[in-house]
């Protein structure tokens, strides 16, 4: 379907969000040129829009986006609205789904998919364990559904790719014209022929602390189950832990001694025991 500049324009608006844009064409009828015409005063009146968010919509440079369309369709990065069919079912279900995705690879809504996460700085015995579950579970008709991060999420990536059939997407916190870690540029060149890698920032982004950790809820959004290799109970990848339990989802700590892990198997997370055996339920 042919995007809508207007949509990708206000999707881009700084705390916009999805579920706030949804409000806003809803209360213009579906004029997105009238809600970019509009007042401050006038958006407003529209549920969760305030001063700055309206002053956002205000400052749109509609042109600018117009322009940047066909650039950004040149470098390979393909746009998939809230309204597209190939917008994932999960991540639509999900309360503040993004408005916009900025997809690069090959994109692949997968039937069934798991998401594996943890420290940046992980064990040697967890960067393995990462690996294999990437691999098994890719075997098993599961993509995997990671960060692109150093540490866990590289090896979970890696561990799909070396699965003749295996597939796996990568959640961003930058663009994906604007890879972050830069470490990980060849390894998400490698998932664009495998997979895919995704964000709903602005393409060329630099990564942004709020955008890192907003990106977990697409993570685990993107996924049926979620499991965390290793992480200390301060890391990151407890943000997506807790995406994951809110939005429903099975969460999977495994069997070590990180305080992570631990802390998650207190508030319910289900133990994964180092023979894998709890992979016949995923």
């Amino acid at each position: 379907m042919s995007v809508d500049p207007a949509w990708v324009a206000l999707s881009l608006v700084d705390h916009l969000g999805g579920k706030k844009l949804r409000a806003l064409v809803a209360y213009f009828n579906g004029d997105l040129g009238a809600a970019l015409a509009s007042s401050e005063s006038e958006l407003r009146r529209v549920p969760g829009i305030g001063p700055k968010i309206a002053a956002g919509i205000r400052a749109v440079d509609l042109a600018e986006v117009e322009q940047a369309l066909p650039r950004w369709n040149a470098s390979g990065v393909r746009i998939i609205t809230f309204q597209d069919s190939s917008y994932p079912p999960p991540l639509r279900a999900i309360d503040d789904a993004p408005a916009t995705l900025f997809v690069r690879g090959d994109w692949r809504p997968p039937p069934r998919a798991v998401a594996i996460v943890g420290t940046r700085r992980p064990s040697a015995q967890s960067i393995d364990v990462a690996q294999r579950l990437g691999y098994e579970l890719t075997r098993r008709g599961n993509a995997i559904i990671s960060g692109l991060a150093l540490g866990i999420d590289a090896a979970a990536h890696l561990g799909a790719l070396s699965s003749p059939t295996g597939y796996t997407i990568a959640a961003l916190g930058s663009g994906v014209l604007n890879i972050y870690p830069p470490e990980n540029r060849a390894l998400a060149n490698a998932i664009t022929m495998r997979g895919a890698l995704v964000c709903e920032v602005h393409p060329s982004a630099e990564a942004r602390t709020p955008a890192l950790v907003a990106r977990n809820r697409l993570i685990s959004g993107l996924s049926d189950a979620l499991i965390i290799v290793e992480t200390s109970a301060e890391g990151g990848a407890m943000h997506a832990a807790r995406r994951a339990f809110e939005q429903g989802r099975r969460v999977y700590a495994f069997d070590n001694t990180a305080t992570g892990n631990r802390a998650l198997i207190d508030m319910g997370a289900a133990l994964l025991h180092k023979d894998f055996r709890e992979l016949e339920a995923i």
